[in-house]
């Protein structure tokens, strides 16, 4: 890898690669086949400090760079991309816009549980008819004395579920758009604020993804976050650091693949001989290689610039369509170098395959991310 690491990067990539490899991948198999939520993967990863990486040790943080954050996702999401996803949405969706925007109140009784990993966080956009375009979301918030009254239904929230902590968008005033919408804090098991349906998705299946739903749903007014109308630049930021994240996940999920692959074609033997010398196949891992360096290397550096405080908007959208492409485009590989046996459950492709697939879907589609580089190459 070209990209010089510190030496304390180095250490949080080694001990997460070892912690990854041998607590997270031996049952990552069976949680996809269960659909188990992976809970003590959650807590000793709150104990090793993977679950507040960018919040600083005031507020119970790791206080970590944003390179190390990605090296760390790259790791459990190279042992279990459903467990990479629930970490990325936690740190970069639940934990960030909290400590970002946050009030210190809200820090305090918020931000301090869930970096130290003691509560789990989900963030809320999504609605059935808002998913792109966040700006057709239904959902209202009405000031009503010392509080708000959330109304309206939230779609394909991942830990959505599990989560005790959940950040919401809601319009406070629809007639000023964008500028009208509020995020919101809200606590699990806060009257008129229910769990709907679980989606039954083809990977990633050991993440719940759920809807959620708002009646009459009171929150008091501090767990505002930001002021009135700043939610959809709260959002907005709070994506350009989990397409970070999930540039980072597909990037592991993709080393997972193209190892396996090459493991698979070292022992597969064809006409007297492994199958790794056929070039025909070798091309195809040089590929796949040459691929997957490229995505690091660009995920890296949306990551720097995060770090140097620049406006990493338009690098983080080049991470994450190359890297979730590139993800889906070498798990197709790795499967087809597996032939037939990477069509069943018994080989770990199937299960790669299967999981890489939403990655150019999520926080923010493909079609999305070039928008975003677009308009930071073109201007408006």
């Amino acid at each position: 890898m070209a990209y010089p690491l510190s030496e304390e990067q180095r250490m949080i990539q080694a001990m997460v690669r070892e912690f990854a490899r041998e607590v997270v991948l031996p049952k990552a198999a069976e949680r996809d086949r269960t659909r188990e939520f992976p809970w003590e993967n959650i807590r000793q990863m709150g104990e090793l400090g993977l679950m507040g990486m960018n919040v600083p040790p005031e507020y119970n943080g790791s206080g970590a760079d944003t390179i190390s954050y990605s090296l760390a996702m790259q790791e459990i999401a190279y042992a279990c991309a459903s467990t990479a996803v629930i970490m990325s949405v936690h740190n970069s969706v639940a934990c960030g816009p909290i400590y970002l925007f946050g009030s210190q109140h809200l820090k305090e009784n918020y931000l301090k549980p869930l970096a130290a990993g003691q509560k789990l966080g989900s963030f809320a956009l999504t609605e059935p008819g808002a998913g792109s375009d966040p700006t057709g979301q239904k959902s209202r918030a009405v000031k009503d004395g010392n509080g708000y009254v959330i109304n309206g239904t939230k779609m394909f929230i991942t830990s959505g579920k599990n989560s005790d902590v959940t950040v919401v968008t809601a319009y406070t005033d629809h007639g000023k758009g964008h500028r009208g919408i509020s995020a919101f804090i809200v606590e699990k098991g806060t009257p008129g604020f229910s769990v709907g349906k679980e989606e039954d998705k083809m990977g990633l299946r050991a993440s719940d993804t759920v809807e959620l739903i708002f009646e009459d749903c009171r929150v008091p007014a501090e767990n505002l976050v930001g002021a009135e109308g700043d939610g959809f630049m709260i959002a907005m930021a709070s994506l350009d650091g989990g397409r970070i994240g999930i540039a980072s996940q597909s990037v592991g999920l993709a080393q997972a693949c193209l190892d396996a692959a090459v493991t698979y074609a070292k022992e597969r033997l064809q006409f007297n001989k492994p199958i790794s010398q056929f070039q025909g196949l070798r091309w195809m891992i040089a590929d796949m290689a040459t691929h997957i360096e490229a995505a690091r290397l660009l995920t890296f550096n949306a990551a720097a610039m995060r770090d140097r405080g620049e406006n990493f908007s338009g690098a983080a959208s080049m991470a994450k369509v190359f890297s979730s492409e590139t993800a889906n485009e070498v798990a197709y590989k790795a499967l087809q170098i597996h032939g037939g046996y990477g069509y069943i459950k018994e080989f770990p492709v199937e299960r790669y395959y299967r999981d890489a697939r939403v990655l150019t879907i999520y926080e923010g589609t493909s079609e999305i991310q070039r928008r975003v580089i677009a308009k930071n190459v073109i201007g408006k």
